[in-house]
């Protein structure tokens, strides 16, 4: 339709026609005059909506589904972060009950040797390019450490303290190849040196060529003058190997440290050092062998034959 005059009349027309109709419906309620006409649209055009509606629900589903999906994602966000805190929760109660596991091990430790400890905590590792092993612990000169005390845990020698400022301290720990130590063989009280090999096991030159020394025979500090750097009888580790004499002034052994040197975290410096030399009573107890099993063995006892001679029907006296 071309917008002229007449047409744009004939809009207001049929506009101002609906209005009139609206109003008169809407004042007639149920006895409307349109009523007729509203039904038999009703009828004409109601199943062309419930199509519609039809056609239309599973994209209102849809649409619902992703809104109910995204608020079970945020519960389900809500459940996994109260978890994953949880979690936390209880690695780190696992972590505090290692810590006082590692802790009561290291007063048992200390106790049996009469060592005065100050407890520490491992709060830093050498730098890689220095190429040694060693700790940094958060107690320092406030706390009374000094350099060449002992240092120890729960399994045994850790190393020694080698630079100390007023809150932390160095440790050379006694894998670094830079450390030695003066050892004493238990029970044989055969004397010998110990070097670091990093991870390797310690190497050990005993002082004696013809010392009679096996796998699994341990060894501990012997101390040195003054205690200084290390005190007696601070369990070291277990022989491993044994190099063939050879008819040398000295023997070489090797033993696996006791103590776990890249797993360190509560440690002990000796601040006090012991009345009298504790010996061996600081190595842990050995380990049980494995119990005999019991043999039983069975012995055939002949019976006596029948008093009238017969023999039996298998042929046995």
């Amino acid at each position: 339709m071309r917008d002229t005059r007449e047409s744009r009349l004939l809009l207001v027309l049929l506009i101002a026609i609906a209005f009139a109709l609206i109003t008169v419906d809407i004042r007639g309620g149920e006895e409307s005059p349109v009523d007729g006409a509203r039904r038999a649209a009703a009828t004409v055009f109601g199943p062309v909506e419930n199509g519609l509606a039809t056609a239309v629900d599973p994209i209102g589903n849809a649409i619902g589904a992703v809104r109910d999906s995204g608020e079970r994602h945020d519960r389900l966000a809500v459940l996994e972060r109260e978890n994953a805190a949880l979690k936390q929760k209880l690695g780190s109660d696992d972590r505090n009950r290692n810590r006082a596991r590692a802790l009561d091990k290291m007063l048992k430790t200390a106790g049996a040797g009469q060592y005065g400890i100050k407890g520490a905590e491992v709060i830093a590792i050498g730098a890689a390019q220095g190429f040694s092993w060693t700790v940094t612990i958060d107690v320092g000169s406030n706390d009374g450490i000094e350099r060449d005390m002992t240092v120890l845990n729960g399994d045994g020698l850790v190393g020694r303290v080698t630079t100390v400022g007023p809150d932390a301290a160095t440790v050379l720990l006694a894998n670094d190849p830079d450390f030695t130590v003066g050892t004493r063989l238990e029970k044989t009280d055969e004397l010998g040196f110990a070097n670091g090999q990093g991870d390797r096991p310690l190497r050990v030159q005993m002082l004696n060529g013809k010392a009679k020394v096996k796998a699994g025979d341990r060894l501990v500090t012997f101390g040195s003058q003054a205690d200084k750097p290390f005190v007696p009888g601070v369990p070291v580790g277990r022989v491993t190997r044994v190099d063939p004499s050879g008819g040398d002034l000295t023997r070489t052994v090797y033993v696996r440290p006791y103590v776990g040197f890249t797993k360190l975290d509560i440690v002990g410096v000796v601040v006090e050092t012991p009345r009298k030399d504790p010996r061996d009573t600081v190595l842990p107890p050995k380990p049980a062998g494995p119990r005999p099993t019991p043999t039983v063995t069975v012995t055939a006892t002949p019976s006596a034959p029948p008093a009238d001679g017969t023999v039996p029907a298998d042929g046995t006296p």
